[in-house]
């Protein structure tokens, strides 16, 4: 287990895991927002958190809020290592005006080993049966 140290605003939420066998920690807005149709809104959750090195945090949507139409504008979000200012959620809505309340949960944070590389330039890449086979190659 690592440690992660954690700053909270006098309006952030503590980080919470829904249940035992939780793979991320919910995350919660500190302020009142209006998502729009297709309008990406920065939402603050007011927690700054200091990873250790080796390791980032991906901030990924709530399934139950993906149901209704509300998404995480950049998919998975990486939160690096270095970084040290507030966590912010960029979210928009699919379906409408939707509302978040201050506490309400907008995001999950799984924390991920990174693995370190060295991207090495060749002139060739060896042979595969998939080759360059790319979108749809493999089946629908």
């Amino acid at each position: 287990m690592i440690q992660i140290n954690a700053v909270y605003s006098d309006r952030a939420f503590p980080l919470v895991k829904a249940t035992e066998g939780s793979a991320g920690w919910d995350v919660c807005a500190s302020e009142y927002y209006t998502l729009s149709d297709n309008h990406v809104t920065m939402v603050d959750t007011g927690i700054k958190i200091e990873i250790p090195q080796g390791y980032e945090i991906q901030v990924r949507s709530r399934s139950g809020l993906a149901l209704d139409g509300v998404c995480i504008a950049n998919g998975v979000g990486t939160i690096d290592s270095d970084y040290r200012g507030v966590i912010k959620v960029l979210m928009y809505s699919i379906s409408g005006m939707k509302h978040i309340k201050r506490g309400d949960r907008v995001a999950q944070l799984v924390i991920s080993k990174v693995q370190d590389a060295e991207f090495v330039t060749v002139d060739t890449l060896s042979d595969t049966q998939r080759g360059a086979g790319g979108f749809g190659s493999t089946g629908k």
